[in-house]
């Protein structure tokens, strides 16, 4: 691997070039200029899931759910707790199938929640049901 990592910004979603001793939170984003890594999970769209995933060369761990799922808004503190803890591993993503049903679409998603992992544009992963942070915490260290 490179010394120098494509991360897109969970603000703007620009991509930025940065060294990979920036992630531990001094990178910021060269045109909003906003923290690169938050810990926080990014709310994606149509045009920004394309780029966090398929640009990003860290791996980015989307939460495929939506705001009537009673499993997905109990999950979403754990989603965001497991986020903070591997902020500069992995970039979290939540993206609404409700509100974008078509980003959605190609990845046959049969139930919510269901977490997959992105490297690079590849799905490396899936895994469906809520779990737990610690739980979520691991199943993404197996992956990546």
């Amino acid at each position: 691997m490179s010394d120098k990592l494509h991360i897109v910004c969970p603000h703007c979603h620009t991509t930025n070039r940065i060294a990979i001793d920036q992630l531990g939170g001094e990178a910021h984003c060269g045109s909003c200029h906003q923290p690169l890594v938050t810990g926080h999970p990014v709310a994606l769209d149509d045009t920004s899931f394309a780029r966090h995933v398929g640009r990003s060369q860290l791996p980015v761990v989307v939460d495929f759910w939506a705001p009537w799922c009673g499993p997905c808004r109990m999950m979403a503190p754990a989603f965001e707790q497991a986020g903070n803890t591997l902020k500069t591993r992995a970039q979290f993503a939540k993206l609404d199938t409700e509100a974008y049903p078509q980003t959605a679409a190609p990845f046959n998603i049969r139930s919510i929640p269901t977490m997959a992992v992105f490297k690079e544009g590849k799905e490396l992963a899936r895994i469906s049901g809520a779990l737990p942070a610690g739980e979520i915490v691991r199943w993404v260290e197996s992956v990546i």
